[in-house]
């Protein structure tokens, strides 16, 4: 269901399926518990509270119309807001004593059923997904920033205690009584966003889309839990020569843009707010762009999530725009495209087809950087399609390596590229500075350790995900020369002529396993059973397959002459019962195959 309150507009808010409200701060401004009470949002929250315990017939329910017979039901959500009122500036037993009108339902057989109510409607409130925006004024980004910030950061604190500070109110007001325990319960906003209207250069094709704002500052109060309506990622990410022209035609005013940095890449992603929890996720995977990325300039990839699928034969698709240059994604407005792995995939695609174009590899996979405590270093990358057991292989790594390691960094978690320099060395990018990870194949203390930062969606359910910001911009940007590069096997059981950790001899025996692209689909996907993905990577990869497939052999063959290990491991991610030995098994052996590798660059 939908409020008729736009977004972006200066009516204060906007309701969206029972499940989010976002909230404009400036036109919803309340500076006292008094206002909060007299607001349109409250009003409207406690309406569809009231309607949801009317359609299921509560006991409280049928309390309040016991007591309010005269009262029409549809009149009965003024009631209590005219009582709350009275409540903030009198105790029940004032109210009581003067025989206020709305003291019938705060009577000795009445109190604790209100009290229930308000705790039943403070919790109804809390299960919202909640956002908060606030714009920033115009060009703000060649001004000072740190004033912006900070005025961002206090409204969304203020609105989260004037929330408290109501309930609080009115629970003391019932009970008589201070409370002896505060349970400082997040009640304001889930997540905020600043918002800036900043001039770009458009291409012509776009332009119902120069009106959207910028998120310049993004702010949240982890843990975050989420749930979106989908969990799982279908179909594929189709490449087309062009799209059909009724796929931009959309009403700005129901638009947020996210611009981000993936690698050296800025990608202005677009989206309808009915995306707007798990668009603002990507706080936690990827860099904000700056301002100086975005005022005048052409980004090299836009992502549009959300659009009507007018033309559109699959879920996903995205072409590239001859005349500008820039990289389009498309993402068609669907119940089903309720899932983060759309945004990331989706960035990550187009970041790939543009490093294609660049001359560069782009790698599904996962890389750190190590410092040992010797003084030596070792750059690690493993390459695998979802569920290979690639992240999982480097968690174990460095749940073992206090021992020999004095740092690791993780420089990509799902997707980076590597390009030859002119010493004939293999580098080695990032694109994220977080980690989108499955809790079903690490170990629960992962979770518990990163639940600070981290954003939870569908905690609950198969295939349940962590977001968590796990390095900095400038180090996954900075490049680093490869030491170790290995393909991650999780369907082999492990044997004599299959060790848990093997090398490559030549060039063509590794070329031939990475076209492959064998794994065991760990049901992260709609796939099933032993499958092939020509280099782990279908993001990309395999749509320019031709050009692809040119730069692989280039790079793998300067891989062997630069002296980088190239292999694979077999974590047995996808043979039941190892989803956690086998990882552990694998870095384990890896730890030993680095510290050989470091003696012999020390050397």
């Amino acid at each position: 269901m939908h409020r008729n309150f736009p977004v972006q507009s200066k009516m204060p808010y906007s309701i969206i399926n029972d499940s989010k409200v976002i909230i404009d701060y400036s036109a919803i401004f309340c500076g006292s518990p008094v206002k909060l009470l007299k607001s349109a949002l409250f009003m409207d929250v406690l309406a569809r509270f009231y309607a949801k315990i009317s359609r299921k017939k509560t006991p409280t329910y049928i309390f309040l119309r016991e007591k309010l017979p005269k009262v029409a039901d549809k009149d009965v959500p003024d009631f209590l807001v005219n009582m709350f009122l009275l409540l903030v500036g009198y105790s029940a037993d004032e109210l009581v004593g003067k025989k206020d009108k709305h003291a019938v339902l705060l009577g000795a057989d009445g109190r604790e059923w209100i009290a229930a109510l308000g705790r039943d409607l403070y919790n109804y409130w809390r299960r919202f997904e909640r956002f908060v925006y606030m714009e920033m004024p115009k060009k703000s980004g060649k001004g000072r920033a740190e004033m912006h910030h900070a005025h961002f950061v206090r409204a969304c604190e203020n609105l989260r205690d004037l929330v408290m500070e109501t309930n609080r109110i009115l629970i003391e007001s019932l009970a008589g009584i201070e409370p002896n325990v505060y349970r400082q319960l997040p009640a304001g906003s889930n997540m905020g966003m600043a918002i800036e209207n900043i001039e770009w250069n458009s291409p012509a094709f776009l332009a119902d889309f120069k009106g959207v704002p910028f998120v310049r500052l993004a702010l949240m109060e982890p843990p975050l839990i989420l749930y979106s309506r989908s969990n799982t990622r279908k179909g594929i990410f189709k490449e087309i020569s062009k799209a059909d022209p009724r796929v931009f035609k959309v009403a700005h005013e129901e638009w947020f843009c996210f611009p981000v940095k993936a690698g050296e890449l800025t990608v202005f992603v677009y989206f309808h707010r009915d995306y707007i929890s798990l668009a603002l996720s990507l706080c936690n995977l990827f860099e904000i762009a700056d301002y100086g990325d975005i005022y005048k300039k052409t980004p090299d990839a836009v992502v549009l999530f959300g659009v009507p699928g007018a033309g559109m034969t699959e879920l996903t698709e995205y072409f590239e725009d001859k005349k500008s240059g820039v990289m389009v994604g498309l993402v068609k407005h669907s119940d089903e495209a309720d899932y983060f792995g759309y945004f990331k995939k989706m960035i990550l695609t187009l970041h790939n087809a543009v490093m294609i174009n660049r001359g560069r590899l782009p790698i599904h996979g996962a890389m750190v950087h190590l410092k040992l405590k010797n003084g030596g270093s070792a750059n690690v990358a493993i390459m695998g399609d979802s569920g290979a057991g690639k992240s999982e292989t480097l968690e174990a790594l460095r749940s073992i390596a206090e021992e020999h390691f004095s740092e690791m960094k993780v420089i990509f978690d799902d997707m980076g590229s590597l390009a030859v320099d002119a010493k004939g060395r293999v580098v080695a990018y990032g694109t994220e500075i977080g980690a989108f990870v499955r809790l079903d194949d690490l170990s629960p203390r992962y979770a518990y350790d990163e639940m600070d930062r981290s954003i939870f969606i569908n905690p609950d359910k198969k295939n349940a995900r962590l977001v968590v910001p796990v390095s900095q911009y400038k180090e996954i940007s900075a490049g680093y020369p490869l030491d170790i590069f290995l393909y991650a096997n999780n369907y082999e059981p492990i044997e004599v002529a299959s060790p848990l950790v093997e090398f490559f001899e030549d060039v063509g025996t590794a070329m031939d396993t990475f076209r492959r692209g064998a794994r065991f689909a760990k049901g992260t996907t709609d796939e099933k059973g032993l499958v092939h993905t020509y280099f782990a990577n279908p993001f990309g990869a395999w749509q320019r397959r031709k050009r692809h497939d040119a730069i692989a052999l280039k790079t793998v063959t300067a891989m062997f002459k630069s002296g980088v290990k190239v292999g694979e491991i077999r974590t047995r991610l996808g043979i039941e019962g190892f989803e956690q030995e086998g990882p552990m098994a694998v870095a384990l052996e890896l730890n030993k195959v680095i510290m050989r590798i470091s003696k012999k660059k020390r050397k």
